[in-house]
């Protein structure tokens, strides 16, 4: 097994997500006293080859916080609504986060990056009885709530989020590290919020056959990328890796005599793959799409990201 380097010099742990007694009502104050704006370089995670985090997701999310708050209001987190979750996020640079099926038992895993008050709050989780500690089976220790099925922990410039569907605590340390896609943190330099789909074959055809158009789509890696334009309106850039030129050539076709023909089965869909022509660079299929709105990001997420 590897050892997870972001375990070295772990100090406390953090609160945000549930509230669960008074205690964790100081650790506000302890936010609203203390720098709020992490100083994260832009270059952050750039040439990073690894996630911090278990494999087998369905998709694995990047997120530049400070450029992407409006999209990311629209994330199937509900727990990004609990008040402790926004002071969190607004002392936060940069996530990756895994999201799972269902099936898996796991919910979603988020490693971040910014400025925390750690040392204050491990001090009040010590005294919460609904949270207690939890052995690592990478050597280290976290706080979890059976509550909210949440596992935790932080240092003064990282935390570590797991959320499970079971009582079983899903340990918020990966195990093993997720290797980014080749040509990955090329495609997403400089955009709000990226990721890519793992089993895209599968669900790029669903969502084809679900708006009416009947094909199989041997893809073999799914990149989106989301951008904020202005008056919340947005913009989605994605990308189609296929095993060789010829099957991204013929998919090209398939869209563009869809889009000849009036292809009327989702407005939704022909908004992200006809409202613009496609561009193939060698392997791959690149689409820009129509400005969307907050409904339209909300079903992208809902397509691809829901857990």
């Amino acid at each position: 097994m590897k050892k997870n380097k972001y375990l070295n010099n772990l100090i406390s742990y953090s609160t945000f997500l549930i509230p669960h007694s008074l205690l964790l009502l100081l650790i506000v104050s302890f936010l609203l006293s203390c720098q709020t704006m992490p100083k994260t370089q832009d270059t952050f995670l750039e040439d990073i080859q690894f996630l911090p985090l278990e494999s087998g997701a369905s998709a694995y999310v990047f997120a530049n916080v400070q450029k992407a708050q409006l999209i990311l209001n629209l994330l199937p987190f509900e727990e990004l609504n609990d008040p402790q979750a926004r002071q969190m996020m607004d002392r936060t640079g940069y996530f990756v986060a895994a999201i799972f099926p269902k099936a898996s038992g796991k919910r979603f895993q988020l490693a971040a990056w910014g400025n925390y008050p750690s040392a204050r709050a491990g001090f009040a989780f010590t005294f919460d009885k609904n949270w207690k500690k939890q052995s690592s089976a990478s050597g280290g220790s976290y706080w979890y709530s059976s509550a909210g099925r949440l596992s935790l922990s932080m240092t003064a410039k990282q935390a570590f989020i797991a959320s499970s569907l079971t009582s079983q605590p899903f340990d918020p340390f990966n195990q093993d590290d997720v290797n980014i896609p080749e040509g990955f943190n090329v495609f997403r330099s400089g955009a709000d919020l990226s990721c890519w789909i793992e089993d895209a074959a599968v669900s790029v055809t669903r969502v084809l056959n679900n708006a009416g158009l009947p094909v199989q789509v041997p893809i073999k890696q799914m990149f989106i990328n989301l951008d904020t334009v202005s008056g919340g309106r947005y913009e989605a850039a994605i990308r189609l890796k296929f095993d060789s030129a010829t099957q991204a050539r013929g998919m090209a076709s398939i869209i563009n005599l869809a889009s000849s023909f009036g292809f009327t089965g989702s407005d939704f869909i022909a908004s992200l793959f006809m409202a613009n022509p496609s561009a193939q660079n060698g392997n791959s299929l690149d689409f820009i799409s129509a400005l969307l709105d907050d409904q339209d990001i909300m079903s992208l997420f809902d397509m691809f990201l829901s857990m």
